[in-house]
């Protein structure tokens, strides 16, 4: 009898990424993902049109933010397959490196895995000091939360689609990231980490983390989701 294979799909959140997002397409392992949903978010550099060429289809969502793009890739999906995973377009993720976070999830070990970029390797120069201080405020509140170590609030993850199903996510700013660990943990998922590699940026502008206002503005959404997390369930910032 063959075995069923492991449907997964990629979502990448994109803004004026042309310069980098053909490679993270081609990037990622032949043969390993159904689908490459590039979200277009209101770029105006022809990211679309270089992620249409590599390879992926395109949603374009012009509501400014990185979880309104998540929401518009993942409402572009089939109903089916096992798995999504999500990573930026501007090369700092390894896109080779998803076998990795896919693994626990086919094995059935885990419903959420998280790459960490602090239990893997950050190139020199790739994360500037204010976001390695950001991030471990908000692991280090999540860890007290919910007792069970947390290091990272990566942008690199994989999911299953009855885990994806099961949270109700809201957020379209850059705090979806800490909303699924947190509504993740609330409903008992069992939440993996794996080391992946953070590389310096290959091309096109900072976006968030790589710039103080921005910063500083995801850590508006990040606070607000750490503040309901120490509130209990029953309170949603959104």
């Amino acid at each position: 009898m063959t075995e069923r294979p492991f449907v997964v799909d990629v979502i990448i959140p994109a803004y004026d990424e042309a310069e980098t997002i053909a490679s993270v397409v081609r990037e990622i392992p032949a043969g390993l993902v159904r689908r490459i949903v590039v979200a277009d978010n209101g770029s105006r550099d022809g990211t679309g049109d270089r992620a249409r060429e590599a390879g992926a289809h395109v949603v374009r969502e012009a509501s400014p933010g990185y979880g309104a793009a998540c929401l518009a890739a993942l409402a572009s999906l089939p109903d089916d397959g096992d798995a999504v995973a999500f990573l930026v377009g501007d090369g700092s993720d390894d896109p080779r490196e998803l076998p990795r976070l896919l693994a626990p999830l086919a094995a059935g070990r885990a419903d959420l895995v998280i790459g960490s970029r602090f239990r893997g390797h950050i190139e020199p120069g790739a994360m500037p000091t204010f976001q390695r201080v950001g991030n471990l405020v908000a692991t280090a509140g999540l860890t007290l939360r919910f007792g069970e170590r947390v290091t990272d609030l990566g942008p690199f993850r994989a999911i299953t689609r009855d885990a994806m199903r099961a949270l109700p996510m809201r957020d379209r700013t850059w705090g979806w990231t800490l909303e699924m660990q947190i509504k993740a943990a609330r409903l008992g998922l069992r939440i993996d980490e794996v080391p992946v590699t953070w590389r310096s940026r290959r091309g096109g502008r900072p976006k968030v983390g790589g710039t103080l206002r921005g910063s500083l503005n995801a850590s508006k959404a990040i606070l607000a989701w750490l503040r309901g997390a120490a509130l209990g369930p029953a309170w949603d910032p959104r």
